[in-house]
């Protein structure tokens, strides 16, 4: 387990460092882990990051069944590109039969919550219960919701797990570059719908 006091130390660190020193590190503190992705815009980032560092990492999908054909195509461009180690994730009802039974409902209706727990908490619990990692990475970066703009390129879960987000500081534009550099796809036409606006948080890092 890490203490806070280890964490803001490791923030104070690696403020500066690129995303490759950031992922060796968290990886020297302890190897098992994993990256998630839903491949919405700059997740290739991320992936392709983590995955030059430690190929054949697991990648832990949560797929909601609501994504768009764009995305769809998006992702099994990046997985195939990128060859990685994809567990798929689903939720334990199909899209078609919840559309009949709940809907989608809008993030004021009630049966909200309920409807992001069974597309994206179930699943997601999921499958951490299944692979118990002790280091999670993922491509949260600040600005993008009040939540994430509370944490820091190294934080801890509500369960303990260590969350590192390499590219925390960096802009759309330096995000750009890097895509461009590496020769990776981006993707714009996401759909989250647990959702309603960008800057909401879902509910599976707050």
């Amino acid at each position: 387990m890490f203490t806070e006091e280890q964490i803001q130390s490791l923030n104070k660190e690696f403020k500066k460092a690129s995303p490759a020193e950031i992922i060796k590190k968290a990886l020297e503190l302890n190897d098992k882990a994993v990256v998630t992705t839903n491949f919405r815009p700059y997740e290739a980032a991320i992936l392709h990051a983590v995955n030059s560092v430690k190929n054949n990492i697991p990648v832990v999908w949560c797929d909601t069944g609501y994504n768009t054909p764009q995305t769809y195509k998006h992702a099994e461009q990046v997985i195939k590109d990128l060859n990685l180690n994809v567990f798929l994730y689903v939720p334990k009802q199909t899209a078609a039969h919840r559309d009949v039974v709940l809907g989608v409902p809008s993030v004021d209706d009630p049966k909200h919550a309920e409807f992001t727990e069974q597309v994206k908490l179930e699943p997601f619990r999921r499958a951490m219960e299944e692979h118990k990692p002790n280091v999670w990475f993922t491509n949260l970066r600040q600005g993008q919701t009040a939540f994430r703009n509370s944490i820091d390129i190294f934080s801890l879960s509500a369960d303990g797990v260590l969350k590192v987000s390499p590219f925390y500081y960096w802009s759309d534009e330096k995000l750009d570059t890097y895509l461009e550099e590496h020769n990776l796809p981006n993707e714009f036409k996401y759909f989250d719908p647990t959702k309603a606006l960008a800057n909401r948080e879902c509910g599976l890092h707050a």
